[in-house]
């Protein structure tokens, strides 16, 4: 195997796949130093930077720079192929020994580069996968997609309410439900609420200094608040991640931010920005009405409930995050619920369409 000094892949990855990442790795193995260029038009519906970023953790060897390039597409144009050129070498300005490519248009891209060609699997053999297929159909790709597209793409569920309402119940029921479908469904996650085992943790650590206290002894501060908010998310993302096209949540960050307001009687503006930063697609809010209060020794009391649910609708509907007011007993609430997460589903990802190609 002939080895390069300087090799380049160039691609939109607009996602990236597995066919993106086994041409990488392809050319990884044959070159002493590898640059991909990621190039990115500003009508795409996927930051360049992010982009950017998923080819950087896929392949930490290689060297990821980004560039925007908004010249239309025309590989019959020798105008229009030295207006893209000037964009490339602006990006990558050495000389290139070689340009690996599953592409029609890697020979004119070698040539202008004053590069070998290294045609690898232009039949799609080994992944048959494109970006085009991605955008059309992520599910359909799944198996395709590596974690950090994945956790972009997942639909994210979070089931919220007051306390003893059955958000933990009907999150988990869920979750089954479509891990019972299989295929993809199969690695449905279920993210558990941090903040439930952060006050078992205060309450152990009270009875160990006094056996004889209880939750009526603990109190919050304002500071422990972004602590739990970034531990939710961060279990969300890890989640996310390894799973399938929808994730479950009991409770997030959003939630926190309630449940600050409910200790500490004010609103805390970094747990607003930490909910803030990561995007959820439906909320579903249990009512308190038709599920009995259970006193499971980290509870204050049925008295709350009614506030507690009237405050997260406030907010869901303050912030216009999408939500559905959950009633009836399990199995109702299930069905209904499933119901708003296939209707979810059923609406797809939407991509932007690339710039189009002059034939």
């Amino acid at each position: 195997m002939r080895r390069y000094g300087h090799g380049l892949v160039l691609g939109k990855f607009y996602p990236p796949h597995a066919g993106h990442h086994h041409l990488v790795r392809t050319a990884q193995d044959q070159c002493e130093r590898l640059t991909v260029l990621v190039c990115a038009a500003s009508v795409e519906s996927v930051p360049l930077a992010d982009r950017v970023a998923w080819m950087r953790e896929a392949h930490p060897g290689a060297e990821v720079v980004g560039a925007v390039d908004d010249v239309p597409v025309d590989l019959h144009d020798p105008a229009v192929w030295e207006a893209h050129m000037a964009i490339f070498r602006a990006a990558v300005p050495g000389p290139v020994d070689a340009v690996f490519t599953s592409e029609a248009y890697g020979t004119e891209l070698a040539r202008r580069f004053g590069a070998e060609e290294v045609c690898v699997d232009p039949a799609r053999t080994l992944f048959p996968v494109s970006g085009t297929a991605v955008r059309a159909d992520p599910t359909g790709c799944w198996d395709f997609l590596g974690p950090a597209v994945r956790a972009c793409l997942a639909r994210r569920v979070v089931v919220l309410g007051a306390e003893s309402t059955g958000t933990t119940t009907l999150s988990r029921a869920l979750a089954a439900h479509y891990r019972r479908r299989g295929g993809v469904w199969a690695a449905t996650g279920w993210v558990a609420e941090y903040g439930r085992r952060y006050s078992e943790e205060k309450v152990a650590a009270a009875r160990a200094a006094d056996p004889a206290a209880t939750w009526a002894d603990i109190s919050f501060t304002s500071e422990e608040f972004p602590v739990i908010a970034r531990r939710q998310d961060a279990d969300e993302e890890r989640a996310a991640r390894l799973g399938s096209p929808v994730l479950f949540c009991d409770t997030d960050s959003f939630a926190t931010g309630i449940w600050h307001e409910r200790y500490t009687g004010g609103r805390s503006e970094e747990v607003e920005e930490i909910a803030s930063l990561t995007r959820r697609d439906l909320y579903l809010l249990t009512d308190h009405a038709d599920v009995p209060f259970e006193d499971d020794g980290l509870r204050d009391g049925p008295h709350l409930r009614p506030w507690m649910t009237g405050r997260f609708r406030e907010e869901l509907e303050r912030t216009g995050r999408r939500f559905l007011l959950v009633r009836g007993g399990r199995e109702e609430r299930l069905a209904a619920a499933v119901r708003a997460v296939d209707e979810l589903l059923a609406e797809g990802r939407h991509f932007a369409d690339p710039l189009p190609e002059t034939r």
